[in-house]
């Protein structure tokens, strides 16, 4: 029999033929018709075994009765969906409970019948065996389905050969449901262990595979399988450098999200296979889950006017989305770029929560600046407008100093003017010892930011100045691993400035998450520093990348070395040889103690550095810098020679001991 039925379910007629999926309101249907036939049969059985007459008047209202029970008590538990996705188990409980709800309402019907008539509508015998025989149909109707639907949607052409990673629960559930999917495009061949067992036993008709780093490029090769799967349970694992085993061996890595994800889409015809997606580098990096619900952020943030420079940039951009997240009452968007500016705004639009102001301008008119100032009062402002790539900078450095430190010192300054409660200045790692021009520039704007603070203070101002400094964030433009992601499109080569090179990494959405709740905790003055995990040897990225793109480094793509670029150093620093940090509450943020310098000397130097960038005057804009900044010593840059400049003079013979009225001074 079992024979005919897989010969009936071959044929090509069957074959051809895809279920989408199993229409509710037809199990809705059956559902009912079992109930009737169990009804109809306990009354049958009942009239015979008793020799019983019953009125059909009383049969039919009896049967309306206890088919409107169990409709009402099937249709609000939804017992009657995902009859097809679901485990047999899940099933099981679901039509258990509504038996179960269904027989109590029937039982106090009776109750209720008795008091007022002296006798039931139905003997509680009945009520059981009704219950009884309807989840033993019910259950089998289901089966039937699914395996209805099995038969019918298990062609396999087409489909990714792919191996699930683990022996769990939720790795056997995410193989079944990917087997089973409507029109999928990944077919689990097996799983694929890592605790060792015994030698290819199955789980639930999926073959075992163990895990062997010596054998697994040769089992993958010889089994067919194109990939290897993962939920995000095993991120953790694959991001601490298990994936390696698999990118070495060229295996291309998939990753799921989470199993609550999987069943289907109630509204659309979204399949699982729609939540699989290739896995990015990013995805490998060693970052923690960022949990974006921070209730200190949101009760600082909520009912507030933030006001947010470069609004449209990588920062800025993800500032905006979760200020707004945390119930800003007015975000204005301050940006000189239109088309991302437009491009946001539209973004925006799709979010109820968004009560957005965009204001163009440019942080270098300190006029067009205080009109937005004037305008909103805003209690909060986020600093990300900058100029942020090295050599771009490094060519053209007087535009550095106008708007990295005049336009840093136009919004320092009108926050204090306009009483703002909170100023935020996003700073870089590279502020740190600089060797370029954008360094010293973001130190520059550092110290303007911080003297002002405890200057104000003497005044009596309230707002706070606060500057946070993190590193590289994934994916921010102009970053490393998008143009790694177009040369790979292009073919190659991919060009790594130096194979010793190594950057921090943090991804947008927690390097944001971090800038509001350093910001929001900070009490004035502060520097704080993110911890940005391990450092990455950028040679060592290009080649997982090469390797995730199914392609072999220096073979399908050349990998070649280009030299540093001007003003790039190998390595990152985030704190100064002499500074040192303090813990907060937060383990990921410390506060960096630093240099203070007396807000006089630092107008002075500053004004003097503005005046001779504005003049165009860039030997003498370097030379000042220098002076001022005296970590700053140039890499790689045509102004090395202005620190061989100023050595030369300061180890002269002839040089007597002045006071140089440009000298900052510690507080």
């Amino acid at each position: 029999m079992e024979r005919l039925v897989n010969r009936l379910f071959d044929l090509r007629l069957f074959r051809s033929f895809k279920v989408k999926t199993t229409p509710r309101w037809i199990v809705l249907l059956l559902d009912m018709l079992i109930v009737i036939a169990c009804y109809i049969a306990t009354v049958v059985a009942g009239i015979y075994s008793m020799h019983m007459v019953i009125p059909p008047q009383t049969i039919l209202l009896n049967g309306f009765l206890v088919l409107a029970v169990y409709f009402v008590v099937t249709y609000v538990s939804k017992s009657y969906t995902c009859v097809i996705r679901l485990s047999v188990i899940e099933d099981l409980y679901r039509i258990f409970m509504a038996i179960v709800f269904s027989t109590l309402l029937l039982f106090g019907f009776n109750v209720v019948k008795m008091a007022l008539t002296g006798k039931p509508f139905l003997k509680y015998w009945d009520i059981l065996i009704i219950g009884a025989l309807a989840f033993s149909i019910m259950m089998i109707e289901r089966l039937c389905i699914k395996y209805l639907y099995m038969r019918m949607n298990s062609a396999t052409e087409g489909r990714k050969r792919v191996l699930v990673l683990g022996t769990s629960f939720s790795s056997v559930f995410l193989a079944n449901a990917l087997k089973g999917e409507i029109g999928g495009k990944y077919l689990p061949v097996g799983l694929l262990s890592i605790k060792g067992g015994q030698d290819n036993p199955e789980i639930n008709g999926f073959k075992v595979y163990k895990f062997d780093p010596a054998t697994m490029a040769e089992m993958f090769e010889k089994n067919n399988i194109d990939a290897l799967i993962f939920d995000s349970k095993s991120n953790n694992l694959m991001s601490s450098g298990f994936a390696d085993y698999f990118i070495k061996n060229d295996i291309a890595l998939l990753a799921m999200n989470q199993v609550a994800e999987f069943e289907q889409d109630k509204d659309t015809d979204k399949g699982i296979s729609t939540f699989v997606k290739e896995v990015q580098i990013e995805d490998l990096l060693g970052r923690d889950p960022i949990v974006l619900n921070n209730p200190m952020v949101s009760e600082q943030i909520k009912g507030s006017c933030v006001l947010i420079t470069g609004a449209c940039g990588s920062i800025g951009s993800e500032i905006v989305r979760q200020v707004v997240n945390y119930g800003a009452s007015k975000v204005v968007l301050y940006d000189q770029a239109e088309t991302p500016m437009h491009d946001i705004s539209l973004e925006m639009k799709s979010n109820p929560r968004a009560h957005i102001e965009l204001f163009m301008g440019d942080v270098r008119n300190r006029d067009r600046l205080e009109e937005a100032f004037k305008k909103f009062r805003p209690r909060y402002v986020f600093h990300a407008a900058a100029y942020k790539h090295v050599p771009m900078m490094e060519i053209n450095p007087t535009e550095a100093i106008l708007a990295n430190v005049m336009g840093t010192r136009n919004v320092a300054d009108l926050s204090l003017k306009y009483d703002v409660y909170k100023f935020v200045m996003i700073s870089t790692d590279k502020a740190v010892n600089p060797t370029n021009v954008m360094g010293c520039t973001k130190r520059l704007a550092e110290i303007y930011c911080q003297s002002l603070y405890y200057d104000a203070q003497r005044m009596g101002k309230k707002t706070k100045f606060i500057t946070t400094r993190f590193g590289n964030v994934l994916g921010s433009n102009g970053s490393v691993i998008p143009l790694f992601r177009k040369q790979i499109a292009a073919g190659g080569p991919v060009t790594v400035t130096h194979k010793e090179i190594i950057r921090y990494f943090m991804t947008i959405p927690e390097a944001c998450s971090l800038v509001l709740e350093a910001g929001c905790m900070g009490n004035g003055g502060e520097i704080y520093i993110f911890d940005m995990g391990e450092p990455v040897k950028i040679y060592d990225l290009a080649r997982r990348m090469i390797s995730l793109a199914g392609l072999k480094p220096d073979v399908d793509i050349k990998i070649v070395e280009v030299g540093l670029r001007p003003g790039e150093k190998l390595y990152e620093e985030l704190l100064n040889d002499k500074e040192k940090t303090t813990a907060t509450v937060n383990k990921k943020i410390m506060v960096a103690k630093v240099r203070t310098y007396n807000y006089k000397d630092v107008c002075v130097n500053i004004d003097k550095i503005i005046a001779l960038a504005a003049q165009g005057d860039v030997h003498g804009m370097i030379y000042a810098m220098k002076e001022f900044v005296p970590e700053y010593k140039s890499q790689h840059s045509q102004y090395e020679s202005i620190d061989k400049e100023i050595e030369g003079l300061e180890s002269s013979p002839l040089q007597t001991e002045t006071v140089n009225p440009g000298q900052p001074t510690a507080e």
